[in-house]
């Protein structure tokens, strides 16, 4: 659908060619793809196979039959097509020409377009989804209050990140204060991921909007898998990785339940207790150390096992790490002294 919906943004020739069919007054069926599957329901129209632009969509709107186009939309293919989708498939569509479209992106694999000349909208169908397009200023006012919600939510994220840090550096950690971070992490992933969708639908009219958005991201997908690495026991088949599969398929309702959370990505088994201590392995705060490659993070956890050992190690025990030399060791030992010191200064 992202696909699909990033071939119908604003400054798209598709776009344009939808526009002017609405400035007309007129309606379309418009069906983006033109393989065998698509070409068995086709009845009767005319075959053009000429090189597509809006002006021409427009004009060829104004025929009753629907328009068919390269998988591209490089092309129009036919045009005044009658279009026989199974009837037998299922719509929830009233309008003749809606739901039609419906049947055929449920019969056949690719984007259909139903512009309304009654409503004066435009519908996109795929494979059983429905997209309506909103007006350009509907669509910046829902990401603009979707980027407020995602400055104060990475804000709260900050927040107990900081707390976790000073945690971990005192070796007071408990599965609770892991799942406030994870919470955090997923929602910021959850509201993002809603405007980055606006941005897909917003096309170059959206790319103030995608700067903002990858300021507010930056390090939330790495912070997401060096948590769940830290703490997630890899043994019997589990990983960080199906762990973020799961933190991801939480419904809203049970991201809101530290328990459900902490179950899910498997930090506590059923019945145990959630405020438990538990001992991180240093991936979180090692990767925040400049010029550290994720190499050197895993075999100096491998060597040490755990955060409070890699914070106790000397520069020399440091050095007999594979990869890590004096220069190096040195390196590591200050920036754990300035991540220490950095959470004596929040605790403070």
């Amino acid at each position: 659908m992202l696909e699909a919906l990033a071939a119908v943004a604003p400054g798209m020739p598709l776009r344009e060619g939808l526009d002017r069919i609405l400035q007309a007054g007129k309606g379309a069926l418009i069906v983006v793809g033109d393989g065998p599957d698509v070409l068995q329901i086709c009845s009767g129209g005319f075959l053009l196979d000429a090189e597509f632009s809006p002006q021409r969509l427009a004009e060829l709107a104004k025929m009753d039959g629907a328009i068919v186009l390269a998988p591209d939309a490089s092309r129009i293919a036919r045009a005044n097509v009658h279009l026989v989708p199974d009837p037998s498939v299922p719509t929830n569509e009233t309008g003749t020409r809606h739901r039609t479209a419906e049947r055929v992106a449920r019969f056949v694999d690719v984007p259909v377009l139903s512009v309304s000349e009654d409503m004066n909208v435009i519908t996109l169908y795929r494979d059983g989804q429905k997209h309506t397009f909103d007006t350009i200023a509907r669509l910046f006012s829902r990401a603009n209050q979707a980027l407020s919600t995602l400055e104060r939510y990475r804000s709260r994220l900050d927040a107990v990140s900081v707390a976790l840090n000073v945690l971990e550096l005192e070796d007071g950690v408990t599965a609770r204060d892991v799942v406030q971070v994870l919470q955090r992490l997923e929602m910021v992933r959850r509201i993002a991921e809603e405007i980055d969708g606006y941005v897909v639908e917003l096309g170059t009219d959206g790319r103030l909007l995608l700067l903002q958005l990858g300021e507010l991201m930056g390090g939330v997908q790495d912070d997401r898998r060096a948590v769940l690495r830290d703490y997630v026991d890899a043994a019997h088949g589990w990983n960080p990785e199906k762990a973020l599969v799961a933190l991801s398929l939480l419904p809203a309702d049970g991201l809101l339940d530290p328990k459900a959370v902490a179950r899910s990505v498997r930090l506590v088994r059923s019945g145990e207790d959630i405020d438990g201590p538990v001992q991180p392995r240093g991936y979180r705060l090692l990767t925040r150390i400049p010029r550290l490659g994720d190499g050197l993070v895993v075999r100096i956890v491998d060597r040490f096992g755990s955060l409070q050992k890699v914070l106790r190690a000397s520069t020399d025990e440091l050095c007999a790490v594979e990869g890590i030399g004096e220069a190096r060791a040195a390196s590591i030992r200050d920036g754990l002294d300035r991540i220490s010191e950095t959470a004596r200064l929040d605790r403070s």
